[in-house]
């Protein structure tokens, strides 16, 4: 039975790895591309050299990505695991399919006709007739959307982007810079490409926009939309409360025993997780049951056990 479970449990990541992988080739080549942007990444860097150099950004990206992995394999030791390889083949095989089938056409444009005019010359035609008009912003929301949850999708089979955050990594194991620091400098290098290539101040902008958003959505897919909150409450009134919130909540939580700093009395503090709207019920009656408690809440952005998500099996 484990072993059934299990095998549905790779099914299911190996599913997630194939549309992720399909979705981020369909914004790389669809949105990103066209619309001249650089959201970080070596297919960031790709669709840089795709049009100053014309070569299909799949050949681009495949030439940095090899090389990284091996690099990276040879510097770090075997962490990328088989997803990640396979992700990597994935995505490129998708971008080579969608830029071989589909061309650079973007989706959000008055027409085939006039991208060229609209889009890589930047002059803006009103087509109030028109589905679709010639919109940065537009695109770059949607293009930051279809990221998030490509890349989401691609966390939660279990693989690592690699590609560029292993420059990252490498430099990370050496200088001892903090790595989100690092992936930070990276990719904005990569973005301010745009600028050098094209002369144009709002390429770079927009894709850190992009970025933004795929960020957010990145979060939303991997830990899900339900947001938990971690109270701790210092009260004189422990019984109170805490029938409050095992009764009333039908929550659990933790008392633990601590001493004062000013006055060294010792006091009571309760420990509990909770989601918004618990939250909101438990603050607005801690004015009844004890005016006097000291609460202090933090954002929690994982929790698993009962009651909330379920542990991993690995």
């Amino acid at each position: 039975m484990l072993n059934k479970n299990k095998l549905k449990t790779e099914i299911y990541a190996y599913f997630l790895l194939v549309i992720g992988s399909l979705l981020f080739a369909v914004g790389d080549v669809m949105f990103v591309n066209p619309y001249l942007l650089a959201p970080g990444g070596t297919y960031g860097l790709a669709n840089v050299f795709n049009t100053v150099w014309p070569w299909k950004i799949s050949y681009y990206a495949i030439c940095m990505d090899i090389p990284l992995l091996i690099i990276g394999t040879l510097v770090l030791g075997p962490r990328f695991g088989v997803k990640t390889v396979v992700s990597t083949v994935l995505i490129f095989l998708f971008t080579w399919l969608i830029e071989t089938l589909w061309g650079y056409n973007p989706v959000i444009h008055g027409g085939i006709d006039e991208v060229a005019t609209d889009v890589h010359n930047y002059v803006q035609i009103p087509h109030s007739d028109l589905f679709f008009v010639p919109d940065y912003f537009l695109n770059t929301v949607v293009a930051g959307v279809i990221y998030g949850v490509a890349i989401g999708l691609i966390f939660k089979s279990g693989a690592t982007s690699g590609g560029s955050d292993i420059i990252s990594m490498i430099i990370h194991k050496y200088t001892k810079i903090s790595l989100g620091t690092l992936v930070l400098v990276v990719d904005s290098c990569i973005t301010l490409t745009t600028l050098i290539a094209f002369k144009q101040i709002r390429l770079p902008i927009y894709s850190i926009i992009l970025i933004a958003i795929e960020s957010k959505v990145i979060d939303l897919i991997v830990d899900g939309i339900k947001s938990y909150k971690t109270a701790f409450i210092v009260t004189d009134k422990v019984e109170e409360v805490r029938e409050f919130i095992i009764n009333d909540m039908k929550r659990g939580g933790t008392i633990f025993a601590g001493t004062g700093m000013y006055q060294g009395a010792e006091r009571k503090m309760i420990y509990v997780t909770l989601d918004r709207s618990d939250l909101v019920k438990l603050k607005s009656n801690l004015r009844f049951l004890d005016p006097q408690a000291f609460v202090n809440v933090i954002e929690s952005s994982e929790i698993m056990g009962l009651g909330f998500k379920a542990l991993p099996e690995e």
